[in-house]
């Protein structure tokens, strides 16, 4: 085994996938880079070669999810054409089925013992991408505004996309649905329910989605 592993160009890709195999199966972190390597039959260099650190492998598989959610978006030859909002929403379910495919390392790397704002070190850059990917989308609907009352505000939407990224995680990860398909229904209500407060229509959508989570909650 060693001698295969040591035959191999290590990646990040491989160091990130060592990685999650070795907390799945031992249902801890590697207490260091050292016990990592070792039990990977890997060079401490060729891991720092990737990585500086554990933890910066922890944010680097946040920052894949992202990019290979993008990989995603970009085989949909329709995406060009949709509305701000399809775009979001489109965005948010290929993120969750991707993170559903990861649903064991995502479950125990944001622990439920843990609030959000614990792991929120390790999203940091999850962050950065999902505020960007928001900022982006409101730049080029104001593109399209001649007035400057009409046009909206990139850092207030970026901002209330990641709040609403934030709850929807916490959601996905309570959520025992079959298929996850609460998890669906939640997405939708409430990147709804956020365009609606952008374009101030808000008032149906937010007592329905006030009217879903008070079920979720108390049922």
């Amino acid at each position: 085994m060693a001698a295969k592993i040591k035959a191999k160009k290590i990646t990040d890709d491989l160091v990130i996938s060592m990685y999650m195999d070795y907390v799945l199966e031992h249902e801890v972190v590697p207490k260091s880079v050292y016990k990592f390597c070792k039990a990977n039959s890997i060079d401490e260099s060729e891991f720092y070669q990737n990585f500086g650190s554990v933890e910066g492998v922890q944010k680097a598989i946040w920052k894949k999810f992202y990019a290979n959610t993008e990989g995603l978006i970009a085989k949909n030859t329709e995406y060009d054409s949709f509305s701000n909002k399809d775009k979001m929403l489109t965005f948010f379910y290929s993120f969750f089925e991707l993170l559903t495919l990861n649903r064991s390392y995502v479950l125990f790397t944001l622990h439920k013992d843990k609030t959000l704002q614990q792991n929120m070190d390790q999203l940091k850059g999850l962050r950065k991408h999902v505020k960007g990917f928001a900022s982006e989308l409101i730049e080029n609907g104001n593109a399209n505004k001649t007035l400057k009352i009409t046009k909206h505000s990139p850092k207030v939407f970026s901002e209330a996309a990641w709040l609403q990224f934030v709850f929807i995680l916490k959601f996905w990860m309570d959520d025992d649905s079959a298929g996850f398909e609460k998890t669906d229904l939640a997405i939708e209500k409430s990147i709804t329910t956020v365009f609606d407060i952008f374009d101030n229509t808000p008032l149906d959508n937010i007592i329905d989605f006030g009217k879903f989570l008070f079920k979720e909650k108390f049922a």
